[in-house]
Formats: C-alpha cells, structure tokens, sequence
C-alpha cells in the first residue's frame, strides 16, 4: 500500500495574497516519524521510515540522507555481519534531538538494537560517529517499531566536568535494553563511550506493567509523561496516566516522583494521547485563578506541576538513598480535574499558542480534522481549519515554527491554522470568535478588513480592532457636522462642490470657513483659447486670456510647468511633444508688467506628424488640456481640440465630406486627405472614377429581391450622389437608408453592376452578377429526434444562390437554421425542438473525454452500424500511454446527449519473441507477453501466418493460444510471394485496429505425400482400403496429439495460475488487513481476561457449556446457610492443602469405575480453581503425581503413550497448568500471530460463497468444507446506516449470494469492529432495512417471497432482493427479538416447526430421495465425469494454502522459537522430563521427544490453536474451524518423530502441507533442543514466578464454587475416602478422617457419629 505523508507549513497570518495560494508542503514516500526545529536557524529535521530529511522553514529540502532499510533482526546482536537470520529490515526513526552547541543532530532508529548516530546539523548526510561494536551499553532505543521513544537534552557533572548528556524514556521491548530511563553520555571520557548509560541505579528500570512514554520537557526538572497499564486488583480500570519527575544532574534517579493525572472525577479519560507545555496567556491565566482549581495562576506561570508535587516531597528535593524509590504516586494524591473539552473518536495531537491574551488549542484528530479551540472560561470550538478532510490520523508532529507564524502538521494533506481574509463584513468575522481574527477600522486607502490583530495599522487604539464577544461592530446612527469633503485642490472644483466649500485664494486651499472666493467666477482661470481647433503636423500659435490672476506675483509663479495632456480614456497621459513654448504677454520688453488678471498670452504649438501619431489617437478628434502647475497654487486648465484629416478619411469623397471648419482637402500629390496649409497643389474640383472591388452576393434568384451589397471606394459623397444603379443591364433601386460614403450602397431587384455617381462618373465591376433560382432535389437524413439538433444537408443544385440571411429553410413548419452553404450544390441546417415525432437521427456519436487530464481531451467516433436495439462502434484512438487511462464516455444522438460508465483504455500489449518458429498443420501456437486480456477476448482478436487466419482458441493475460493453419500459407504482401515457400512467413496478431508482427515462422507439413507415390485410378480395392485406414489413422493421431498438447499447456497454465493467484490472493488479504494489523499495534486485540479466560480453557468442554456452575458462578445455598457454608469451606479448602488427604482424595476417585473420562478432567479443574491460590503447592502435587505415572509406563506399559490423553487426573492437571503459566506468554509473544491467523482465514473465507446449511466455503483448507459448485456471486459494497447512532455511514463489502444473516454478521463485524464479540449486538437482536426509494424493506432469510423448488425453500439473499451495489441498508436494534432461521441456529425442532414441511437450502440444494434415484440409474462415465469436476475444485485448496502460508507460518515461529522469551514453565518442565528419563534406562531420546510433544504443543497449542475463542472475545464459525482444524493437524504431524509415506490415497489435508512438514519438524526439534540449551529453571525462581501470578489473579477465580463442586465429588464417594484414610497411617496422625466428617456435618446439615 502506497501511503504518502506530507508535512504542511501553514501560514498563520491573513493577507489577500494569500487567498488560493498553494501552502508549502513536504511529501514523503514513507511514514514521517519524527519532526524537530533548530530554534537557532528554524531549519527543520523530518525522521522517516528509512529516510532523514533536511528542511528549511518553507520546507523546502536542503539535504537528505538514506537510513534503511539494512540487513538486521531483532534477534541479532549487532553487528550483524555473522547472523544468519538478518534481513531487509526498515529502519523506523526512533528520536530525533538537536545539539545546537555542537552543530550536531542525535539520530536514533530501530535497526541494530536501536543505536544512535550523530550528525551534522548543518547538512544531514554527512555522518559523523556511528558504531555498532560498543556491545549492549550503546542501545539507546527500541528495536520495535510500536514502541515509543521520548528525549531530552541535560547535564551532568563528574569530577569537576559539565558534560552534555540526553535522558531517554522508551517503553518495553521483548528485545530491547531492560532500561526504561537512562542517561546517555556525548562525548568519550574516561572509560565511558559515546551513547553510553553512565547511571547504574534500579529506580526505574524494573517495572511489571506496560509503559508508554508520549511527552517530555524541561522546566527547571526533568518530566516524562507516560500512560501505565496496570492489573485489575490495582483499581476497576487499567490505564492511567502519570507525570514524572527527576532533577537534572541525579546520579542515582533518587529523585524520580511520579504523580497520577486524573482527567474527570471517575478517571473516565485515563490514556493519554498528546501533550504540549506552553504559558496560558492572561485571559487563561484568569480563568483559571477564578475556578479555585488551581490556586493562584499568573500569564507566564508554568509550575502548578511542581506546587503539586511539593505535598509529596517537601524537604528532600531531589531525593536521598533513605527515601523509597522510586517515589511512585499513590491514588489519593492524583492530580484531577475535569475535562475542558470533549469530542467522540480520539484526539492524537494537541498545539497552544497565544494570540492577544487568549490561548488557542489546535486539536489534531483520527479523521483528519484539525479543530481550534479557543480556551475560555467555557472553551468551544470556534472552527475547523480549512482545507480538504482526509479522513486520516493527524500525526503527533503538531509543531509552531520560531515566530510563531506558521504551524507545522504531518499529515496526508495540508490544513490551514486560520483564514481570516474570507470573511469579508464585520459580522461574519467577530462571529467566528477566534482570537486570531478580529475587524480592523481603518480610512484613508485602506479599507476596513478581517485581519490578525498584527495587521491592523491603529490596532492599539479604542475600538479600532473589534474582536468578540466584548466589542461590537460600528453601527453609525447620525453624524455631525455634515460637511467633511472639502478636500479639493482645484478653486472652481470647491466652490462648485454640494458641500458649500470655499476657496482661500491666499493660500490655494480649500475649506468650509468664509474666505475670499465666492463662486466659480471668482476662480482664477484660463478662457477663450483662439484657435480653439489645432491640426496635426502643423505650427500654430494659441492665444488666451486669464482671468482673477492678480493672485499670482509674476508669470513664472504662474508658469513653472506647463504640459499638454490627453483627456482621452484609451490614450495615456503626455502623447504629445511639446516642441516649443513660447510665452508672449502682449507688453514690450523691459517695461512693467500688466496686471496678470487681464493679461492675453500665446504660445507656438508643433504637434507631431502623423506617422507618430495615428497608431495613438483614438479618433480624428482628441480633446486635449493645456495645464498649468505650480507648488504653491491650484492648477490652470485650458481645453483644445487636436484633430487628424487623414484619420478615416482614406479616398476623396470621405475627405470633401469632412466639415468645413478644419480645412481638409483632398491633396493629389500625397493622395491623402490633409489640412490645406500642408498641401502644396491644387485641389481637385472633382473625385477621381467610382471603384468597384467587391459584390455580394454575386448570384441572385430569378424573380429578385434580395439585397445586393456593393463596396469600393469614391462612391459619392452623401446618397444623393447616386445617380444610377445597374445590375446585369437591369436598372436597381437604391436603397438610401443603407448607404455609406464612399463604402457600400444596397439595392433592391435585380441589374448588372454599374454605378453612376454626380457629374457622370461611372464605375464598372469586374465580377460578374448571376441571376438564377436553387433546385434542392435530396435531404439526408429523413429522420431526426424531437429534441432537434439533427443536421440536415440539403442536395440540389445553385444552392449558393443569394446571401444567407437570405435563405430561409422550414421542416414541416418548423425553422431549421442555416449553418453554411457548403458549395453550389448542398447547404446545411439545423432542426429545432418539436413537440411532434420526427423519428431517426443522424449525427450519432461517441465520445470519450479523460478524467485525468486538464484540460481534458475529446476523442470522438462515429458508429459503424446501427439498428433500432443495437449501436455499434469502433473504440476511437487516444493517445498512447504506459498507464490505464479512464475516460468519460457520451452517447450523442443529435441534442440528445448520455453518458455511460467510463471506459478506460490499458497500454498496448507486448509481446515476447517466439520460442517455437516451426509449425506444422497441428501445432498449438504459443505466444507469450503481457497485457492481452485486459481490453481484448478471444473472440475479437485475430492472428494470421502469412495470409492464412489463425483461430484463437484461449487467451489468457500473458499467453496467447492460436492453432495452426491447416493449408500452406503465402506471404501478404505481393513481393514476398514471388519468394519460395519455404522462406519464414510473418505471425501477425491483430487487436482491434492494431496489428503487431510477433515475429517469423516457417510452415512444415508434417505429413506431406510426394506425389510420385499417387496410386492410380485403377489401384486394386484392397491397397485403396489400406491407403484409406492410413489417412483415417493419422487424422486421428494428429488430432489426438493436438489434443494432448492443449491439455499439457492448460495444465501448465493451470499450475501457473495457482501459484499468481496464490500471489495475489496473500497481496489482497495483506492489504484487506492492514487497518487491523494498524489495530494491534495500539494494543486492540480482544484478549480475554484472566478469569474468562481459565473459565473457557477448564470448563467450556463440560457437558453443561456456558450455564456451568463455575462460569456463571451461581450456587443454589439458602440465604440462612450461606455463613455455615462458608465456614465450612474454609475447612475443605485447609484440608485440601494436605498433600496426604489429596492425594488419598484424587486416588480413591480414580479406582472408581463410574469416575469417567470427562468426570477427570472436571474434577481436576475443579482442583486447579481451588489451589489457584498456592500454585507452589499445586505444582508439587503434580509433580508427585507424574512421578508415580512415569513409573507405571515404564515398567509396565509402553512409555511412549504417556500423556498421549487426558486419562488420569494428573494429565488434565498438567494441562491446566500450562494454560496458567503461557497466559502471559500468549498475551504478549503468541497471542498476536494467531490472531492475525484466525483473521487471515475468516476474510479469506468470507471473501467467497459460504453455505448456510451445508457449512461449506469456496476458500477453505479443508476438502470435506469445499463448496464444490460453482456459484456465481459479485461483491457488494453496502452503505450501512445505523439507526440511533448519527448519520455516520459505514460501508461493508458483502457478497450478492450472502444470506441476510449472514449480511447481518458480517455488518456487525465492520460496523463494530473496535468492540469485542460479547459486547457486540448478536445477529437476531437486530434488523436489516432496504430503502432503495420511499418505503423501506425489511429483509430476512424467510419470507413469502422465498424462492420454492418442489419441497425445498431457498434462503433469500441479496440477490434474491436485487439489492444493487453501493444501496444504502439501515441496521437497527429490534425489541422483541423473533426466531430467525440462520446459519448458527441449533435447534433443528424450532427450524422445523419454523418451516413445517419444507425444506431448506441456501447455495446447493442436497440430493434427497428422488435424485438419488435418478442418480442410481445414471451412467457409471456420468459418475467419474462428476468425481472428476469435484477434483478439479481442490485447485482451490492449493490456493488459499499459499495466500495464508505466510500467516501459518509467522505463528509456528512465535510458537517454536527458542531464541524468543520462553516461558519459565517450559524449560522448567522440560528439565523435568529429561532428568527423569535419565534416571530410567529403558527411556530413548524419541520418547524424551514424544514426553514434550504431548505435554505442550499437543496438550496445549493445539487446543489453542482450535479453538482461538478461548483466549479471544472472537466468533469462530464451523468453516473457520474447519481450516483450522487442518492447521492443528499440520502441528501435530510436525511434532512427531514419525515419518508420513503419502500416497495418492492420502487426505488431500495431508498433501496440502506435505512440502512443508521437514521445515516444520526441524523447527519443533530447534525448539526442543534451544531449551535444553538454556540456563536452568529453579525451583525457587519458578515457585516466585507461580507465586506471582497466583498473587495477581486468584482474587478474580470462583474459588467457593470450585471448592462446593469438589465436596461434591467427596460426598459421592465418601465412604470410600474414609477407608482410604482410615487405611493410611499419616492421614491417622493428622485426623484427617475426622476433620472430613466435621465438614460434612456442617455442608450436609446431617447428624454423624461425632
């Protein structure tokens, strides 16, 4: 499975530019582990499975360095270059820790024990110490990659030296260092190495329960937070949750103090899931003081942990070596509190910053979502952060970068911190509440806007940045004073404004007070410029006049720039050049000034010449202002006109008709239109001749009336001018409405082109008009839809005839738009909607558009044949590509437009070289390659030898199976024939239109008859007869070798197609999987507890089940006895303890001839439950008791059936016992690979049809289990709704053939998959709805629409409903349940009084009576056809024995490993067992084995392995017991010494693992023969381990009724346990017949001899 982690840097800040910008991301191929940042240079260190990466704060890669995977095992001891076992193992990222002062990164993964390696900070891939030699004082972290690791730079000082040190906490391996704390040295002194532990100390490295470190900090102490498992006689829960505590520079660990975090009053959330250390900022801070929940809290206080922690530690700080260590923290000094924020599903990462005084929580959840939660004195959730929900686990990688700006989260997608920018009013963005986001009111070029408070420009001032819930939005209700725009910079501009504005003409400025400027006249300006209308090109003076100017002391005041300007909109500013200015006030020089307020003034203008100035002006005529600026005073404005003669005046007529005030005329020598100054000729009176260049149309009907349009040049000057109009010699009336000078004039009717203008010029086109009429004679097609679109062509003849908008076209009444006239004789239109039937169409189509691509594109194809029914097309041709590509696929008939399920296009197939180049007339051609059957069948694809057709009989992916022409081929091409026959001929294979030469064959006829052996005509009968024979024979022969070499490939594929399916079958189940196998690593396997349990192992076998007085725990004693009871098994339980009476006791039961079998092994549970307490004491009698078995079967009976059976007491003791001593084994080693074998099987057997009634699966291991019908299914993917739960749906993968209990179960199982069996709803307590329109439908197994066949009934399925994939199916709970006939009901009386006399089957119906008697009658060839068919089926076997290979054989390794943990109670045993068969002379090594095999695997694995429900709150089905009954039998076979001779007659169970077994008995002997090697068991180390675990769970046992049960025994056989002790002289000694009497007294409430 392919994941992809991505690492975000999400920009906290709000600015527009941001909106629909991209944020910087990071992808890795591999989990991400671990993230740091260097505070120093925000460079960031990203750890993952088998990668580091070096980032900058844009997460943009600097480095990168390759970390795995290498060759290594767990089991290895570094270095590995001598194991055997290593192999390719992932490197997972450990820790991650920076050493700025050493520009150095600590990297530490799971390859080698957890070894560390230093780096270089400033470039990853240079390494600079790494050592694998330094032995197991250089393990730093786990070897396993669930196990956590947490880390901390430190000091530490020795011999007047600070070293630089890191505390390191991890979890516990089964592999990795003992030490659960310990201090890692950075540097070589003395006799220390780098990454060494230099603190010895037993505080904290021995601890029974699991830990699992999540956090740690530094704040003036070292804290490690950590979730601790503890047992059930602990507290009624099993997580909780501590923080602990260590000083710094701690030689010993004397100061380690933990204290318990208690999250709601009951402990209710009790693991912790993330942590982040942070200050509460001032608005947290008060909140908090005001709860009285954690005293005085200040903005920056951090150290309510440490005020905590004083009630515990007063005076000894740091500790002292008289204290107890470590100092662990009991309940009643647990730190509670209530939780501030719930939410259902997980939270796994957490991040707190502080904006404005509140403090912000980003919540990282299971789904994807990243939550922000702003904590308040009543925290919510203001908002989620945008960006697309994955739906996947936020890593605990949830980190800010240095400024606080940017946030970093590890995840498959990036999710925005905040977007204030998309609010865009006040209200919407003070709604949010989100501390980040406020509205900042601010003027002048900025608008107001929803921003962080930082961007805010006046954020410091009132009301300036409003942020809820305190403040509120501006709401202006009146204003005053109701003048503030008197801004102008112009006079004339403010004293015109409708705010009553005046102008000060001292100062040039504008205000609302009463100055010296009235009104607009009172304005300085300039006025009447003379000439108003300037040209082009030509120098002209400009004179004008100023007005109120006496303000302005001299002209230079007035004049310091003056400029031309452009008004126009499409022109930019300053198009002109002003060449020269020349400033002349009308007064001599050297003479006083006039006054300015009436002085006239002139300047010289030279406008550029045109060239320059066409591409700009936008028309001949561009208002322009000649403007006057000054620093200090308003500006003088003075607007003229500049205008362009040549500008849209191109021949004479446009020029005379231009107006007379700008003086154009028509220049013969430029021949253009110019102002008269420039032009230095005459004007001519008159226009040159009328010029015809263009007629349209230029054929017109017979009869007239069509609109001829007529364009040249000098065709007058206004529509008076045209004096005549002629087409074809026919006068046209002119239509004057239409004219344009000189451009194009329209006249009506009909006439030869000749126009004739004022003054008798006339102009003759050189195109010539046609008159003639259309003569449409065929339409095509004669059918279309009655939604139009349908293109119609028209066929006939001069259909071009006149203009478009001339031609109108109907069908039947309705409009059909023109498109085009396609040439002389056909046009095109389009029909319209109509309401009546117009049946057919024409423009039918297919058209694929890509899905991936954008812009996607179209490939369209035509259909080649089509019906009423059927529409039929070749696949168009898409561009070619290595990937499948999917397409989009549309069905276009007409305006009628569908669209059907995509269509996806594989590569090209490819093709290897022939390896067989000869062929003969009988040969089976065999191509191989790849990609043949993905778009192809066997039917489509076609193969040639030459130009002879091959007939493809099989095609398969990879092989292509082709038989041989039977004739001699000739080559395909003409030049290839003229060559001999006997040179190669290509091999051609052609799919659809592609065609591939696979290479060349040579034909050989393998019979060929000269002809010189032709016998005559008058051949004698006989020789003809015989000639005959022959042929017949070898037709015969050849058809039989053909025969026989199709079946020898379809073998060989069939043996092929087995192993891929094997491949890909184990491929799918390892990706069906991997949530659960994701599950198992977090702890989520249903073990049962210790009680459930012993309850199953001991007593689920008995005759009563599940109602047996010791699993229900109920004894039936009257209320008034129950104190007399008690006391009076208080009694039995002290004398049990009696080694004497007991084993008088378990003697007299076994002489008994009534005392079954079963009454043995229930007796001597009973007796385990009772001595649970002193399992010292239990053991001893089990062993004083095999003792004297051992004695008997080897001088008596064979020794080698020892504990073959649970015969004796004793057999069934050593059962029980190794049941207790391997529970934890079983937890914490076996118990996980046979979980994920019981899972493989039962998805690998639901992933096909399973029987109801017949108990038998399509995928099984075990052949009497095979379905042997073929049974057609498909998968269904449900949407499953659960009723009263939300509106969450869950889909679940079912099978069409499924009944609908089994649909129920198989519902429950997905949709409760995180809850254990027993606390799941069972099959009959709920009920399954269809809705698939407005009604629901509920299904059941029987119904009156069940399926009939005679007197059978079919179970209904979903098929039989015709529920469809992807429908949507609620599940709900049912109040009073109804019997239901499914596939786990026992009780066939209720099933029969259910079904009356009907009888029932789901996927194969059994043969009952009347087939039998058909049967009896069939042929006996019928008979081996269908034992044949059956056997082909066990191919089945072979295939789901290679997918679940890899999982059978994990479990044998967990099981038969010595290298592993072996329990104490195992080579205790086993020691037991070969000292004892020392001391026998007549005991062989083989029995030794034998001894072991039935004591463990067969006493124990296999009944584990039968029966997983005993260890896991699971279900197991009868088809899933089935396969793992075939995988207990392959364990057993493994353990015995015995060799298997198969044979064909073997079970087909035996052959399945033949292959296998030699491995697996050289494991059992590695096993046996490991532990015999291991260093001894005594017995004071196992009597400590079995006093322990009697310690732990005999508190949880039914003791009193185990004790009740077995006085019960006593009471049956009493007279004859009198005698017993009555005959033995110790039991005399100790009174021990007389305390039995005492308590029968007291337990039967009966008067006795005493």
């Amino acid at each position: 499975m392919a994941w992809r982690w991505v690492l975000a840097a999400i920009l906290a800040t709000s600015s527009l530019s941001l909106l629909g910008s991209a944020y910087d991301e990071f992808t890795s191929d591999t989990l991400i582990n671990n993230v740091v940042q260097d505070p120093i240079t925000s460079r960031l260190y990203v750890g993952t499975v088998n990668a580091l990466y070096q980032l900058d704060q844009s997460l943009h890669p600097e480095a990168h360095t390759r970390t795995g995977p290498e060759l290594d095992n767990r089991q290895c001891t570094p270095p590995v270059t001598s194991c055997e076992e290593a192999v390719e193992t992932d490197n997972h990222n450990k820790l991650l820790l920076i050493h700025p002062s050493k520009d150095t990164l600590i990297v530490c993964g799971s390859l080698y024990r957890g070894i560390c390696s230093l780096r270089n900070l400033s470039n990853v891939e240079q390494l600079l110490y790494f050592s694998d030699t330094k032995g197991e004082k250089s393990y730093v972290a786990s070897a396993e990659e669930s196990v956590s690791v947490v880390g901390v730079m430190s000091y530490y000082f020795k011999d007047k030296g600070n070293f630089t040190v890191f505390l390191v906490a991890k979890g516990y391996g089964s592999h990795d260092s003992t030490k659960l704390i310990s201090t890692r040295i950075l540097q070589v002194h003395s006799d220390w190495v780098l990454f060494e532990s230099i603190i010895e100390a037993s505080a904290v490295q021995s601890n029974p329960f699991t830990l699992r470190y999540l956090h740690d900090f530094r704040h003036g102490f070292v804290y490690f937070l950590f979730s601790r498992t503890l047992g059930a006689q602990d507290s009624g829960t099993k997580n909780f949750t501590f923080i602990s505590r260590m000083c710094e520079n701690d030689h010993n660990y004397y100061s380690y103090t933990e204290l318990q975090l208690n999250c709601s009053a009951g402990n209710k959330y009790n693991k912790v899931q993330a942590a982040y250390v942070t200050l509460p900022g001032e608005a947290l801070a008060k909140n908090m003081s005001s709860s009285g929940w954690y005293g005085p809290v200040g903005a920056q206080d951090k150290g309510q942990i440490n005020n905590k922690s004083k009630g515990m530690v007063t005076n000894q700080k740091c500790g002292a070596e008289f204290l107890p260590s470590p100092l662990a923290s009991r309940a009643e000094f647990a730190l509670a509190t209530d939780p501030v924020f719930t939410k259902k599903g997980l939270m796994t990462a957490v991040a707190v910053a502080v904006e404005t005084e509140h403090a912000v929580a980003f919540l990282g959840t299971t789904l994807g979502e990243v939550l922000k939660l702003h904590l308040s004195t009543s925290p919510e959730v203001y908002g989620r952060a945008p960006g697309e929900n994955t739906g996947d686990k936020v890593n605990k990688n949830l980190l800010f970068d240095t400024s606080l700006t940017h946030l970093y989260i590890t995840t498959e997608k990036k999710v925005p911190v905040q977007a204030c920018h998309l609010k865009t009013d006040c209200q919407s963005c003070v709604a949010q509440k989100d501390p980040y986001c406020g509205w900042c009111v601010v003027t002048g070029l900025f608008s107001s806007r929803c921003t962080r408070k930082g961007d805010c420009p006046r954020a410091e001032d009132d009301n300036t940045w409003l942020w809820s819930p305190n403040q509120q939005c501006v709401q202006i209700q009146a204003f005053n004073p109701p003048n503030l725009s008197c801004r102008k910079t112009e006079c004339i501009a403010c004293v015109t404004s409708e705010w009553q504005c005046q102008w000060n003409a001292q100062d040039h400025t504008c205000s609302d007070r009463d100055v010296s400027v009235d009104g607009a006249d009172s304005c300085p300006q300039f006025e009447n410029p003379d000439p108003h209308l300037i040209p082009v090109g030509y120098l002209i003076p400009i004179s004008f006049q100023g007005k109120n100017l006496d303000i302005y002391k001299s002209l230079f005041d007035l004049f310091p720039l003056l400029s031309l300007l452009s008004l126009s909109s499409t022109s930019p500013p300053a198009l002109l050049y002003l060449l020269s200015i020349l400033l002349s006030p009308f007064y001599p020089l050297h003479s006083p000034p006039p006054p300015l307020s009436h002085s006239t003034f002139s300047l010289s203008l030279y406008p550029p010449p045109l060239p320059f100035l066409s591409p700009i002006l936008p028309s001949p005529l561009s208002p322009l202002t000649l403007s006057s600026f000054s620093p200090s005073s308003s500006p003088l404005h003075l607007l003229v006109v500049l205008y362009n003669c040549s500008l849209g005046r191109e021949d004479c007529s446009l020029c005379k008709n231009a107006d007379p005030k700008y003086s154009c005329v028509w220049c013969a020598n430029m021949r253009s239109c110019v102002y008269r100054e420039l032009c230095r000729s005459q004007e001519p009176a008159q226009c040159p001749n009328p010029k015809i260049t263009e007629i349209i149309p230029r054929f017109g009907p017979l009869n007239g009336g069509i609109v001829v349009t007529i364009k040249g040049s000098n065709l007058g000057i206004k529509k008076e001018d045209i004096k005549k109009v002629t087409v074809a010699g026919v006068d046209c009336v002119h239509q004057g409405d239409r004219y344009s000078v000189s451009t194009r004039y329209s006249p009506i009717n009909q006439g030869v082109v000749e126009v004739e203008v004022e003054g008798g010029r006339r102009g003759r086109s050189e195109v010539l008009f046609t008159y003639r009429d259309p003569i449409p004679e065929k339409v095509s097609p004669l059918k279309g839809p009655v939604a139009g679109g349908t293109v119609i062509t028209i066929s006939g003849k001069h259909l071009d005839t006149a203009n478009k908008n001339d031609v109108i076209v109907t069908v039947g009444g309705t409009p059909c738009e023109l498109y085009v006239f396609v040439c002389d004789y056909r046009l095109l239109c389009e029909t319209k909607h109509r309401h009546s039937v117009l049946p057919g169409m024409k423009y039918l189509s297919l058209s694929l558009y890509s899905i991936s691509l954008c812009p996607p594109l179209q490939f369209i194809q035509y259909a080649v044949h089509k019906n009423d029914t059927v529409l039929l097309f070749d696949s168009p041709v898409v561009n070619r590509s290595s990937e499948t590509q999917s397409f989009r696929a549309f069905l276009q008939l007409d305006n009628v437009i569908e669209e059907l399920n995509s269509f996806e296009y594989h590569p090209d197939p490819f093709f290897n070289e022939l390896t067989k180049n000869i062929i003969t007339e009988t040969s089976i051609i065999i191509v191989t390659g790849r990609g043949f059957s993905k778009a192809m069948t066997a039917e489509e694809a076609q193969a040639f030898v030459g130009d002879a057709s091959c007939k493809v009989t099989i095609l398969q992916d990879d092989k292509l199976f082709l038989e041989a022409p039977s004739t001699q081929p000739r080559a395909r091409s003409k030049r290839q024939r003229r060559d001999t026959s006997s040179d190669p001929l290509d091999l051609t294979i052609k799919f659809g239109n592609g065609e591939w030469v696979v290479g060349s064959v040579n034909y050989e006829r393998k019979y060929e008859v000269p002809l010189a052996i032709i016998i005559p005509a008058v051949i004698v009968p006989m020789l003809l007869f015989i000639a005959v024979s022959v042929y017949c024979y070898r037709r015969k022969s050849q058809q039989a070798e053909r025969e026989y070499e199709k079946v020898k490939h379809q073998l060989d594929h069939l043996e092929e197609s087995v192993r891929d399916r094997c491949k890909k079958e184990f491929t799918d189940l390892m990706i069906e999987m991997e949530d659960q196998t994701n599950d198992l690593s977090e702890a989520r396997i249903p073990f049962l507890d210790y009680k459930t349990y012993t309850d199953r192992v001991f007593f689920l076998p008995s005759k009563d089940g599940d109602n047996d007085v010791m699993i229900t725990g109920k004894l039936d004693i009257p209320e008034g006895r129950k104190v007399i009871v008690a006391q009076a098994l208080n009694q039995f339980s002290n004398l049990l303890n009696s080694k004497t009476f007991l084993i008088n006791f378990i003697k007299t039961l076994e002489g008994r001839p009534d005392f079954n079998a079963r009454s043995r092994v229930y007796f001597a549970s009973l007796l385990t439950v009772a001595l649970h307490g002193k399992l010292e004491y239990y053991t001893d009698i089990m062993r004083s008791l095999l003792l004297e078995l051992m004695e008997e079967y080897v001088h008596s009976k064979n020794p080698k059936l020892m504990l073959r059976r649970s015969e004796t007491v004793v057999e069934r003791m050593l059962c029980n016992w190794m049941s207790i001593c391997l529970y934890q084994f079983l937890r914490d080693s076996a118990g996980e690979p046979l979980y994920k074998l019981f899972k493989a099987i039962k998805h690998q057997v639901e992933k096909g049809p399973v029987d109801a009634k017949m108990k038998k699966a399509k995928y099984t291991l075990n052949d009497t289990g095979l379905l042997g019908d073929d049974v057609e299914y498909c998968v269904l993917t449900l949407q499953v709704l659960v009723h009263g739960e939300g509106p969450d749906v869950t889909p679940v993968k079912v099978l069409n053939c499924d009944t609908i209990s089994q649909v129920k179960e198989k519902i429950i199982e997905q949709v409760y998959r995180n809850l254990p069996y027993s606390q799941r709803p069972k099959v009959d307590s709920v009920a399954l709805e269809w809705r698939p329109g407005s009604t629901g439908q509920i299904l059941s197994d029987m119904d009156l629409t069940s399926q009939k066949e005679g007197r059978w009934k079919r179970l209904n399925t979903l098929a039989h409903y015709n529920v469809r994939d992807n429908a949507t199916l609620v599940l709900s709970r049912v109040l009073h349940t109804h019997r239901q006939f499914h596939q786990n009901q026992d009780s066939h009386e209720e099933k029969n009084a259910l079904l009356e006399d009907d009888k029932v089957f789901h996927l194969v119906r059994p043969a009952d009576e009347l087939d039998e008697v058909k049967s009896k009658r069939g042929s006996l060839k019928a008979k081996a056809t269908t034992k044949a068919i059956a056997e082909i089926y066990l191919t089945r076997l072979l295939s789901v024995k290679g997918t679940l290979q890899q999982f059978v054989d994990d479990f044998f390794r967990s099981v038969l490993c010595s290298g592993a943990v072996v329990p104490p109670a195992v080579k205790y045993f086993f020691d037991f067992l070969d000292e004892q068969a020392l001391k026998h002379d007549n005991v062989e090594e083989e029995t030794v084995h034998i001894w072991k095999t039935n004591s463990l695997p067969m006493r124990f694995w296999v009944n584990i392995l039968k029966n997983p429900h005993f260890i896991f709150d699971v279900h197991v089905t009868e088809v899933v017991d089935a396969s793992l009954s075939v995988i207990a039998q392959t364990f057993m076979d493994a353990c015995t010494k015995t060799e298997h001779k198969l044979s064909r007659e073997s079970p087909s169970n035996k052959l399945l693992y033949a292959k296998e077994i030699s491995t697996y008995k050289k494991m059992v002997d590695d096993y046996y023969k490991g532990i015999k090697q291991m260093v001894p068991v005594s017995d004071q180390d196992m009597n400590t381990h079995l006093a322990e675990v009697s310690r732990e769970h005999t508190d949880t046992l039914n003791t009193q009724a185990a004790l009740h049960q077995l006085y019960q025994y006593a009471s049956k056989y009493y007279d004859g346990i009198i005698q017993s002790l009555d005959d033995d002289p110790a039991a005399q000694s100790k009174q021990l017949t007389l305390r039995l009497q005492q308590i029968a007294a007291a337990l039967e409430n009966k008067v006795t001899d005493l």
